[in-house]
């Protein structure tokens, strides 16, 4: 089942830490990791060196130019941060993870500067937060070890598909809204791009604690589609 996990860096600066967290993850029997605008091309030598006898996993490492693009193929995204923020996306404790019905979970780390925006966390249907002394934030790379060493222990049951309603996953979500906000942009609803924004923080916000199921976001994606032709 650790085929279904995959660890997202966004915008990694460091490409020792890209190497440490390659090594980090395969420690643990973990073979996915992908990067969303890495500031160094990657596969590199600092980053190679830095992922010791795990560097031939770098062939395998994805490199993608948004969040959006990296989590396509995922039903579910959680997204790490230490400071607390002002969103009504669930949180989620390591524990529970392997609780979630899902084929493919991605978990998203942001820069070591900077972390996660609000707006890229936006795109998460859970966020983590590993507690810290005083909130303090963890190096990148141990991070990712941290998370790899835990979900490395867990049982990731199946839930059988006929006892549950299956939630909208991540990717219809971001599909539904990518629609939706070229239907508002074409109509002019706004022209300032910080109200843009903060729109689609909102939208996807909403979408995502509705608890709005697989086929009611595609029966309502069908419709939109008609009376827009």
């Amino acid at each position: 089942m650790k085929k279904k996990i995959q660890f997202i860096l966004n915008k990694p600066q460091l490409s020792e830490n890209v190497g440490m967290s390659l090594r980090s993850i395969g420690c643990f029997g973990f073979e996915n990791l992908s990067l969303i605008n890495p500031r160094k091309i990657w596969p590199n030598e600092k980053g190679l060196k830095s992922a010791k006898h795990f560097s031939s996993l770098s062939k395998k490492v994805k490199t993608y130019k948004s969040i959006p693009e990296a989590m396509k193929d995922s039903d579910i995204l959680i997204a790490t941060t230490v400071r607390k923020r002002d969103f009504h996306i669930p949180p989620i404790k390591l524990q529970d993870i392997s609780k979630l019905n899902r084929n493919k979970i991605s978990i998203l780390f942001g820069q070591e500067n900077n972390g996660l925006t609000n707006k890229e966390i936006s795109h998460a249907n859970y966020i983590l937060s590993i507690p810290t002394k005083s909130n303090s934030s963890l190096n990148l790379s141990h991070t990712v070890a941290l998370i790899a060493y835990e979900l490395s222990q867990m049982s990731f049951s199946k839930i059988s598909s006929s006892k549950v309603v299956t939630p909208a996953s991540a990717k219809d979500i971001e599909k539904f809204l990518s629609f939706l906000m070229k239907i508002l942009e074409k109509r002019k609803f706004t022209s300032i791009s910080s109200k843009r924004d903060n729109l689609e923080i909102s939208l996807r916000n909403f979408l995502k604690t509705s608890k709005i199921d697989q086929k009611q976001i595609k029966t309502v994606y069908g419709v939109l589609k008609f009376i827009t032709k």
